[in-house]
């Protein structure tokens, strides 16, 4: 089966990966432009691009790809099905119609639920204990196509965005051959989505805004979705940190919002809304990580400072 691929980050490697390793003829991958990354600002490419010329495979990097002329480059390859995983851009109508098989896409969510830009932040950020990937057929509504496939796996509480990402990705890529020769020898009929459609839009960086009267639970479910980006953020005595690493340590003590209880060996405890969270790392703004209690006792700060709510 000839195929292009559309794909950009991390996420969409293994999906690549098992294309190519699976014998299938990818003719081509679309990807995003090279950007600028780190403090050198040195351009980088996507990961995507990376395996493709590894791999000897012809990529393309428009900076659109509504132009009739990316469009013509495009139908010249012939290709049967597009494989979109992760690629950041709405894929126009015309390229829908293009291959006979349609374009197929690798979700990160158990469609309907998490539409959107970002499933697995906002299914960490909202409490789920189990997510899942989705295939499915492109329409133009926004993840609105027809289910193909679907796996279900497990969100822990040692979870994080970054963690489950990578185990989605890998669910992802084993369910593109199976959905692939399902659709090639007809085995496999596309389903319309059933039940309430919910949401995730892109993160913004306010996101991540610790609010200290919520429940500690609640605190953590936001530090663990929103890392790596763009981080669980609070201020303590006019300094912003971000929270790398906590766990709930008592679910119904009250005390004062934000306020330290305790400082241990590598780690303080705090009070919220709703029990105490205990915080083992924090990141201060333009420094490394660090242990928690290094950051208060660097800071000469004693047990009863109060973050800012």
């Amino acid at each position: 089966m000839r195929i292009v691929f559309f794909g950009t980050p991390d996420f969409a490697v293994p999906s690549l990966n098992v294309l190519i390793d699976s014998g299938y003829d990818v003719a081509a991958v679309v990807t995003q432009p090279d950007r600028l990354k780190g403090r050198g600002h040195m351009l980088s490419p996507p990961p995507v691009k990376e395996l493709a010329a590894s791999r000897g495979i012809p990529v393309l990097q428009p900076g659109g790809i509504r132009t009739p002329e990316f469009q013509e480059e495009l139908a010249a390859f012939r290709p049967e099905a597009v494989v979109v995983v992760a690629y950041g851009k709405i894929i126009p109508p015309p390229l829908l119609k293009l291959p006979p098989l349609g374009c197929i896409n690798v979700h990160a969510s158990l469609l309907p639920k998490y539409r959107g830009a970002a499933p697995i932040q906002w299914a960490i950020i909202s409490g789920d204990t189990v997510t899942g990937v989705t295939t499915m057929v492109m329409d133009e509504g926004l993840d609105t196509g027809d289910i193909l496939l679907q796996e279900e796996t497990g969100i822990t509480e040692e979870d994080n965005a970054l963690t489950l990402s990578g185990r989605l990705s890998e669910l992802g890529a084993a369910l593109l051959p199976r959905t692939l020769e399902g659709l090639r020898n007809g085995s496999l009929k596309p389903v319309p989505q059933s039940g309430e459609p919910t949401f995730s839009p892109p993160l913004r960086k306010e996101d991540g805004m610790i609010n200290w009267s919520l429940p500690a639970q609640k605190i953590l479910d936001l530090i663990r979705g929103t890392y790596p980006w763009p981080g669980a953020y609070c201020f303590l005595g006019g300094q912003r940190l971000t929270v790398v690493r906590a766990k709930v340590l008592d679910r119904r003590r009250r005390g004062i919002l934000g306020r330290v209880e305790r400082i241990g060996t590598g780690e303080i405890q705090v009070s919220t809304g709703r029990g105490v969270l205990s915080v083992f790392e924090v990141k201060p703004e333009g420094r490394k990580s660090m242990p928690a209690a290094s950051f208060m006792h660097g800071r000469r700060m004693a047990e009863g400072a109060v973050f800012d709510v």
